[in-house]
């Protein structure tokens, strides 16, 4: 039994005998070397290729095999044509050119050329429409134009009948995209020969046009309107981008005037010259570096913060300030040597922020809560009013932050760190109304958290039976912020009520109670503790 090996020519794989492959391998081989590896002489081998494939499957087909046999190999090569076949075609032809160009005129010459079936395909190559009466020219052999004559004067004599005739055949009729195909559209045999000719006649006639092309009047007046207006549309992008340049430059050297000017009036007067400005004030936060910083870290680290801060962001705004004065004016510098230089500075700032930031951290590893509980002197008393007290600081310059309901102010030239407490209602285990004051803090240890606990200053006032609260507690003036929090809870023993006034909802917190009423609308309402926790009780 005969080995087996599976192929592709041309897209289609087929199955073939192992001495059907190798003289086809050997054909090919020969066929390779003839054209070479040019681009014209692939198309003409991808041409051969094509058509051995229909061959085959032809053959398939008809003998009913999955197996090319040897034979079938023989009568491919047989009817493509043997390379030595079509390599002495080619000296006769080359002798017969040479006979025509020293024979007298009217002494005849014979050439052989290679017949078969004809087949009726659209010629895509010398097509108007769909490429059918090309088709039809070739396949009859009547010049193109006269068929086309003829369906123009159809058109007019069968009232149009013979439009959806052209529009069936465009569609039944295939086009000829091979170039075995285009042979076998002129009655020629697709042999190798043919294909080679075929190919190289249809490369010729490109090149002929593409020469005419170049060589007539409306190519060179064309190609020189081109050049023309070429040039215009590059003066003008030219100009275009110089001053896009000068405004991007300009717009550079406002921003990092501004910036700077904003960035160093902050750190050192300590008030943004955004907010001095009322047509900058709108564009951007206030910055007061100085007045905040040492709320949030410890004076012997602050400074060098500052430093380095300074130069974190001066050196990136003095570069974009140096960069539109550059695209402005066009002044040479020696770009290599200046952001070396200001990269290795600004990379040292960042180096000593970073160092100086984590070593801040360690302040805030210990946490201690001080509680502190008061008895309501009322033994009478059934209702407990709770009141908000007035607010203090409400005239105060203040810069409002988002920090754990913090806020600084700035009152008689110094500066407070403001935060608001949270205030919850619980049942008592005894039958007096007592509030519990609980005061947090972070700190390096349990003993320096103590201490920025009794920082702390909180107040309120009890008068009768009614409680008013301070609407902030704040830090000591140079005591650090390390999330301090004030924790108020109104323990009311069962049976007995509160009354939470209007503004106390500035610092009630989840206060909860049966009804699951949301803190908004406990306000201005009395509340009776029961056993199953607070109700409404109405009045």
């Amino acid at each position: 039994m005969k080995k087996t090996f599976t192929i592709n020519i041309s897209g289609s794989v087929f199955h073939i005998d192992e001495d059907a492959y190798q003289k086809l391998q050997t054909y090919l081989q020969m066929l390779n070397a003839h054209f070479g590896s040019g681009e014209e002489g692939r198309e003409i081998l991808q041409d051969i290729e094509t058509r051995i494939a229909e061959l085959f499957n032809e053959k398939m087909s008809k003998d009913e095999k999955n197996v090319i046999l040897e034979a079938w190999v023989d009568e491919v090569i047989a009817r493509m044509g043997k390379p030595e076949d079509f390599m002495e075609g080619e000296e006769e032809e080359e002798e017969t050119s040479a006979g025509r160009e020293t024979s007298q005129p009217g002494q005849p010459t014979s050439t052989a050329t290679g017949k078969s079936k004809r087949r009726m395909y659209r010629d895509p190559d010398h097509r108007v429409l769909g490429g059918v009466c090309s088709g039809m020219g070739a396949y009859f052999g009547i010049e193109p134009l006269v068929l086309r004559i003829i369906c123009f004067i159809l058109i007019w004599v069968t009232g149009g009948v013979i439009i959806p005739v052209y529009l069936l055949l465009w569609i039944a009729v295939p086009k000829a995209k091979t170039t075995a195909q285009k042979l076998e559209m002129r009655g020629q045999e697709a042999t190798v020969s043919n294909i080679e000719k075929s190919i190289r006649e249809e490369v010729k006639e490109v090149q002929e046009s593409y020469n005419k092309f170049r060589s007539s009047d409306s190519y060179n007046k064309g190609r020189e309107q081109v050049s023309r207006f070429g040039d215009v549309v590059y003066r003008l992008l030219r100009v275009a981008l110089k001053v896009v340049v000068i405004l991007v430059g300009v717009a550079l050297i406002l921003f990092g005037f501004v910036g700077l000017l904003t960035f160093l009036t902050s750190m050192i007067v300590g008030h943004s010259i955004m907010e001095v400005a009322p047509w900058f004030s709108h564009w951007g936060p206030e910055f007061h570096m100085p007045e905040i910083a040492h709320f949030f870290i410890s004076a012997g680290s602050l400074t060098t913060l500052m430093i380095a801060s300074a130069f974190l962001v001066g050196i990136p705004l003095l570069a974009i300030l140096f960069v539109g004065t550059k695209l402005v004016f066009r002044f040479q510098t020696n770009n290599k040597l200046i952001f070396l230089g200001s990269l290795g500075v600004w990379l040292v700032a960042l180096v000593v922020a970073i160092v100086v930031s984590l070593s801040q951290i360690g302040d805030y590893s210990q946490s201690t809560t001080v509680s502190q509980s008061q008895v309501i002197d009322c033994d009478s008393c059934q209702t407990l009013y709770l009141e908000l007290g007035n607010d203090k600081y409400s005239n105060s310059h203040n810069y409002t932050m988002d920090l754990d309901r913090m806020k600084v102010v700035s009152e008689g030239g110094k500066t407070l760190l403001l935060g608001s407490p949270r205030l919850d209602v619980e049942s008592s285990n005894t039958d007096d109304f007592v509030i519990l004051t609980r005061k947090k803090s972070r700190g390096s240890s349990q003993e320096v958290a103590k201490e920025y606990v009794e920082e702390i200053v909180y107040s309120f006032n009890v008068s009768d039976s009614t409680v008013y609260f301070d609407p902030y507690y704040r830090l000591k003036e140079g005591s650090r912020w390390l999330q301090q929090e004030v924790d108020i809870t109104i323990k009311v023993p069962e049976g007995k009520s509160v009354y939470l006034g209007e503004k106390l909802i500035k610092i009630i917190y989840d206060i909860e109670n049966v009804s699951n009423t949301w803190d908004g609308d406990m306000v201005g309402k009395y509340w009776k503790m029961t056993e199953l926790g607070l109700e409404e009780e109405a009045r």
